[in-house]
């Protein structure tokens, strides 16, 4: 049909546009060759892109945890509001210089409380006092928390709220790259183990997904009273903090 078509195109044409004519018929022509070729080469590509295989690496990095989270406070109680507030000020005071001397990081309130304290006789409620609160967070190197926490009841600390032991840094960072890196090499080796089971061969990579390298949150000790007569070097050990990374591949092949 579009051969007839183009002759005949030709044949009616006045003879003045034979050579116009005859350029437009061979261009309709090349195209009408040229896009079957087109239309196979495409399919072809998408059909080479379509054989992929997705792999997940993953990895878990164990680094030693090097400094401690306290949480501690100054708790006292007196029959008075203004009383007690006072005496918990003048105790918090007191750490607080004492914690600051000792160049604690991240040194900050965390919390203020005044609270009544009421007994209930006989279905009658009675107001017997107050309870002031005042706590503290800081960081502080492993070995030097024992000492320090000992001193600090010293000082008028009379509540420990918590501890929790976490990694540097540094050493975080560190151990977040090659988290990355081992959990990219472990999805390689198994994309590598399948293909060479089903004899085929690998090739490129084309898509990558980082799905995180992160540290859980550290776990906080329960929490523990304090004693005025505590006695010197508390023995406190810290652990291991786990970096954690995944890594999907998507490969040609």
């Amino acid at each position: 049909m579009k051969r007839s078509f183009l002759v005949e195109l030709i044949l009616n044409s006045p003879k003045r546009n034979w050579s116009k004519t005859l350029h437009l018929c061979l261009a309709v022509l090349n195209l009408t060759l040229i896009s079957p070729v087109l239309a196979q080469e495409q399919s072809q590509t998408q059909g080479m892109l379509l054989r992929t295989i997705t792999v997940t690496g993953r990895d878990v990095e164990m680094i030693p945890t090097t400094i401690t989270q306290v949480q501690l406070g100054v708790e006292v109680q007196g029959k008075t509001a203004v009383q007690v507030q006072q005496e918990a000020a003048r105790r918090s005071s007191a750490v607080v210089e004492l914690l600051r001397s000792r160049n604690v990081e991240k040194l900050q309130t965390t919390g203020i409380q005044l609270n009544p304290n009421y007994s209930y006789e006989n279905n009658v409620q009675r107001l017997t006092g107050y309870t002031a609160t005042n706590t503290v967070s800081f960081r502080i190197d492993t070995q030097r928390v024992g000492n320090l926490l000992d001193e600090a009841v010293q000082a008028g600390a009379t509540r420990i709220d918590g501890i929790s032991f976490v990694a540097s840094d540094n050493a975080l960072a560190a151990a977040q790259q090659q988290a990355l890196r081992s959990a990219t090499q472990d999805a390689q080796k198994q994309a590598d183990a399948v293909l060479s089971a089903l004899n085929l061969t690998k090739r490129e990579v084309v898509s990558i997904q980082v799905n995180g390298a992160f540290a859980p949150p550290p776990r906080p000790l329960l929490r523990a009273e304090a004693k005025l007569d505590a006695q010197p070097s508390t023995p406190v050990v810290g652990g291991e903090q786990q970096v954690e990374a995944s890594v999907t591949l998507q490969i040609r092949y």
